[in-house]
């Protein structure tokens, strides 16, 4: 992975990084893997706003991802290495031995040939997926199940990774990414290594332009708004907002909002780190 800074010929270049997409093999989606992408414009099914700053952006198609890895006993090849519109890190096409083409999230290391399996009794290398049980520890995982069967939900962005610390029983102790501890069935799915383009976060927009074609709209500071727009707004001249809090009251920066009486807060040996 690499990143390129820009000549600044434009105001919007002068402090652009972008990404060099080294990794990258192909520019042409597999057809049969796509899906249209209609955009909420952070409207719900009744037409109501419920979602600030959303709206505009680039057309966009989904590809459609093979989370839950559920073709198992059938070895397959990494066709290309591909970008992904949808998410921060990139995206493996596989080609089965029997023809079926499936689309996964590329770790990184991921080359254009490797094999890849998937299921029981499978080595424990690089893109391979198998059930934590059979996973050595300390080794580095992603894409990771919570519930057996479901597909995978945690340490999915670009970058990111979690590591199997110990096994006890039915249950297996991960460190998330957020540096949480918890407990997780031994039964569930994860994948070996590190989530591919780990330099997503040094990446340097350049100009609000970018926001737009990313379907941000602009966002409007809650010190600069009157008393009844926000709990921040108001005072006199540069006055700022006190504790910061949303719009309906909820404090910010550091306040606990998980539930005390979650039943899933057994599963949490150590929270993540403030």
């Amino acid at each position: 992975m690499s990143v390129r800074k820009l000549k600044p010929v434009t105001p919007g270049q002068r402090f652009r990084v972008v990404n060099g997409f080294d990794a990258i093999t192909t520019d042409k989606p597999e057809k049969s893997l796509l899906a249209p992408l209609k955009k909420s414009g952070g409207r719900n099914s009744q037409g109501k706003m419920t979602i600030r700053q959303r709206g505009g952006g680039h057309k966009r198609r989904y590809r459609v991802i093979d989370f839950k890895r559920d073709k198992q006993g059938v070895s397959a090849v990494v066709e290309s290495i591909q970008y992904d519109p949808n998410r921060t890190g990139f995206i493996a096409l596989l080609k089965y031995a029997d023809g079926e083409k499936r689309y996964i999230i590329a770790q990184n290391g991921l080359e254009v040939g490797q094999e890849l399996n998937s299921g029981s009794n499978v080595a424990p290398e690089i893109g391979n997926a198998l059930p934590i049980s059979e996973i050595p520890l300390g080794t580095i995982i992603s894409c990771i199940e919570l519930r057996p069967g479901q597909g995978a939900v945690m340490a999915r962005s670009a970058g990111t990774f979690a590591q199997l610390m110990a096994k006890d029983g039915k249950f297996v102790t991960v460190k998330m990414p957020s540096g949480e501890t918890r407990l997780i069935l031994s039964t569930c799915m994860a994948t070996i290594g590190a989530i591919s383009n780990s330099d997503h976060q040094l990446l340097v927009s350049g100009k609000a332009g970018r926001s737009r074609w990313l379907g941000r709209r602009p966002r409007t500071r809650p010190v600069a708004m009157n008393p009844v727009d926000h709990p921040m707004g108001g005072g006199e001249g540069r006055a700022s907002g006190g504790h910061p809090r949303s719009r309906n009251g909820i404090p910010a920066k550091g306040y606990r909002t998980r539930t005390r009486t979650k039943k899933t807060n057994k599963y949490i040996l150590e929270r993540r780190k403030k």
